[in-house]
C-alpha cells in the first residue's frame, strides 16, 4: 500500500460478457447500467458525423436493485446518486462500450474499497539518533556562521 494509492487496498473490477460488472464481492447487474450512444465530437468527416460510436454508461446508484445497502451507502457517499462514464476514443461502438463499462467498473471499485486506517508507529531508536545527529550538525554549522560574522 503506497501513499499514492490513498490507503486503498486494491479491489478490481471485471466486466462480464453479459454486461454485468463484478466489483470485489459486489455484482452489478447489466439491467442496472443504462447504455446510451451518441455521435462523437471532433473531426472525422461523414463517418464521425453519422455513426453513433460514443458510449455513455450510467449507473443510478440510488435505485440499483443489485446493490446491497452497505455498498449503496458507500457509493452514494463517495460518488453521489448517479455515476456516469463515457468513452469515444475508438471508432467502434463495441470497443467504446467496453471502455465505458471498464471505466465505470474502476470508479466503482475505487469507491467500494475501504480505506485502511493508518496505524501509528513509534520511531525506531536509530531514526531518533539520526534525527538528533542531524540537528547537532545543523546547530554546529549555524554556530560556525555566527562566529565568523563577529
Amino acid at each position: 500500500m503506497s501513499p499514492a494509492s490513498g490507503g486503498h487496498v486494491g479491489v478490481s473490477a471485471q466486466v462480464r460478457d453479459d454486461g454485468s460488472i463484478q466489483v470485489g464481492r459486489a455484482l452489478i447487474a447489466a439491467d442496472d447500467v443504462e447504455i446510451r450512444t451518441t455521435t462523437s465530437s471532433g473531426p472525422g468527416g461523414q463517418h464521425a458525423n453519422r455513426s453513433r460510436t460514443r458510449v455513455v454508461a450510467t449507473l443510478d446508484v440510488a435505485n440499483a436493485a443489485s446493490l446491497s445497502e452497505p455498498d449503496r451507502a458507500r457509493l452514494l457517499d463517495a460518488l453521489g446518486p448517479v455515476v456516469r462514464s463515457s468513452a469515444s476514443r475508438f471508432r467502434s461502438q463495441s470497443m467504446n462500450r467496453s471502455a465505458a463499462l471498464n471505466q465505470l467498473g474502476e470508479r466503482l471499485a475505487v469507491a467500494l474499497t475501504p480505506v485502511t486506517p493508518r496505524r501509528d508507529t513509534k520511531p525506531t531508536r536509530a531514526s531518533r539518533e539520526r534525527r538528533l545527529d542531524d540537528k547537532k550538525a545543523r546547530s554546529r554549522l549555524k554556530s560556525q556562521r555566527r562566529a565568523d560574522d563577529d
